[in-house]
């Protein structure tokens, strides 16, 4: 059975992108995970995008964890500084050049 609240983005998570993404990212039922493994380029769209999302679930109360991170994701949230923002811990895996979540 598939959690219809766990979002995986595959592919780009550009502005060209954003929009079609957006209904994704705010959808009811609301999200309480995204997966960032799949994600192979973000730049600042992407992040403006998953930035509203967070943002969403403060307003309302409620969890969202951004998860599996990608090395795409890891490189433009350090030159960006913007990891605190979401509070989620990011973990390089250097044997797999993968993010894994903390223990």
């Amino acid at each position: 059975m598939k959690d219809t609240n766990i979002l995986r983005i595959e592919g780009e998570l550009t502005i060209f992108r954003a929009m079609a993404l957006k209904p994704a990212l705010l959808p009811v039922p609301p999200l309480t995970e995204i997966d960032l493994s799949g994600v192979t380029e973000i730049d600042t769209a992407g992040v403006q995008l998953l930035m509203l999302a967070k943002k969403t679930a403060l307003a309302e109360q409620r969890p969202l964890r951004l998860c599996s991170h990608s090395p795409a994701v890891i490189e433009v949230f350090e030159l960006l500084n913007v990891a605190a923002y979401f509070g989620d811990p990011l973990v390089m895996d250097s044997r797999t050049k993968a993010a894994t979540p903390r223990s």
